[in-house]
């Protein structure tokens, strides 16, 4: 499942898997927003959308009934203001919205009473994505430890 993986390789691997799907539409605006209004600048990803709704995706997974409030807190972060104390501030709604609108009209995520759910067929393919990642991991650590047993034994016969 999705909580056996790194979240990191996660991500990344199924934004991978929602830019070649192709389904999800970049608005016009998606080179000039903020995502936040105590952010300076635009992310520097190309494919930052697609991280984030991959990430979005995540959470719903994780925790179920998650509204934009909730998702705001999450990627919220603190705004530096130069000399005065820094405090936290909630992320752009708009975007979030826009986001999970765009999850639910390719069948991922889907409304129920209070916040957000996952779609039987939107788990499917999280867990799927999660499988492909948890069998190249095992392929990873099975080939590092081949390599590594042949060579403890050598230099101990020198003399």
């Amino acid at each position: 499942t999705v909580k056996d993986v790194s979240s990191h390789a996660f991500v990344k691997m199924y934004a991978e898997h929602l830019k070649r799907q192709g389904k999800i539409e970049l608005p016009s605006w998606v080179d000039l927003v903020k995502t936040a209004t105590h952010k300076e600048l635009a992310p520097f990803d190309e494919d930052w959308y697609y991280v984030r709704a991959a990430s979005i995706a995540r959470h719903v997974y994780l925790r179920p009934h998650t509204g934009i409030g909730g998702l705001r807190k999450k990627y919220g972060s603190r705004a530096r203001r130069g000399t005065k104390t820094e405090h936290f501030h909630q992320a752009n709604s708009g975007l979030i919205r826009h986001i999970l609108q765009q999850l639910e009209a390719i069948g991922v995520v889907e409304k129920d009473g209070k916040g957000r759910i996952i779609t039987s067929t939107g788990q499917q393919d999280l867990d799927r994505i999660a499988g492909n990642l948890k069998s190249q991991e095992e392929d990873d650590d099975d080939d590092s430890d081949d390599d590594d047993s042949d060579d403890d034994d050598d230099d101990s016969d020198d003399e």
